[in-house]
């Protein structure tokens, strides 16, 4: 019989490359769509300088918290540790995105917040301005950030 797994031996073991996109994910076999990553600046190529300053401070600031993958996909750019826990959507004056957390956070800030399952809920936002990656912001990445390492599961 086999060695039941522990979740912290779980939350730390190697991630799944999926063989045919070569995208990593935490569960082996992980339900996906295989697509090319795309090119990051296409997102960008029709908005205001502005925007990609948002974004560019954003990943500035996750960074600073430990590695993160950036992938740039057909319709969103995601951030990506062992699951995805921010996703963005450029437009021609602002900055749609979403960060998943472990709670629901209550801010103006924030648009309608949907609960997925108990501890990943999705709180949708609009950035038009670089000074709105402010230190609360930078909070909720922090949070987001131990999401995509699931810290929130151990």
């Amino acid at each position: 019989m086999g060695r039941a797994i522990s979740r912290a031996d779980a939350l730390s073991a190697p991630l799944w490359r999926c063989p045919d996109c070569g995208r990593t994910f935490a569960n082996p076999n992980q339900t996906h769509t295989c697509a090319p990553l795309g090119d990051l600046d296409r997102h960008f190529a029709r908005t205001e300088p502005h925007v990609r300053q948002i974004f560019d401070r954003i990943v500035a600031v996750v960074s600073g918290f430990g590695p993160v993958e950036v992938l740039a996909e057909k319709t969103r750019i995601a951030l990506h540790v062992r699951m995805s826990f921010a996703a963005f959507m450029p437009r021609r004056r602002w900055l749609n995105g979403h960060l998943v957390l472990d709670r629901a956070i209550a801010s103006a800030r924030f648009g309608k917040i949907e609960v997925f399952s108990p501890r990943n809920v999705l709180h949708p936002f609009r950035l038009d301005d670089p000074a709105q990656v402010d230190e609360e912001f930078a909070g909720w990445l922090e949070l987001a950030y131990r999401v995509g390492r699931q810290e929130h599961l151990r």
